[in-house]
């Protein structure tokens, strides 16, 4: 008896857009041609403070682009995260949304493409709002 995934509606993705908070952004590039950056760069550009996790880079690798550590994963990051943003593959969300459900995180945030169904509902019956094959800079373009 398992139901489909559905989105929050438009209403709940502007307020969510709407209001800054800290975004940890799993699996942000380096690579200026890679849309992770392209979408922390907008993020931060609309107020957003966004901390890049990415244990493949060096702490400071994203440091002039987006004036942050990098950090390894969720656990690392000192601070609280309201908004994880994922730009893993789906079959690394569910270890995913298990450290933004330790982390305290209230968004869970997967871009085009990333879907896993389980692991999205686990983090709703943990709190957490789940936004699902979307991404940012559409919803802006869409939205206001």
């Amino acid at each position: 008896m398992a139901t489909e995934f559905q989105n929050p509606g438009d209403a709940e993705i502007r307020a969510i857009l709407s209001k800054p908070v800290t975004v940890a952004v799993v699996g942000c590039s380096d690579n200026p041609a890679r849309d992770s950056l392209q979408i922390a760069k907008l993020l931060k550009r609309h107020g957003f403070k966004v901390i890049p996790v990415n244990p493949q880079l060096d702490a400071g690798a994203l440091q002039s682009a987006l004036g942050e550590k990098c950090y390894p994963d969720l656990a690392s990051i000192p601070e609280t995260v309201e908004m994880v943003d994922v730009f893993r593959r789906s079959e690394f969300v569910p270890q995913i949304v298990e450290e933004a459900i330790a982390k305290g995180a209230h968004i869970l945030w997967c871009q085009l493409g990333v879907i896993h169904l389980n692991a999205a509902r686990r983090a709703q019956t943990s709190g957490l709002t789940v936004v699902m094959d979307r991404c940012p800079a559409i919803e802006y373009a869409r939205l206001f």
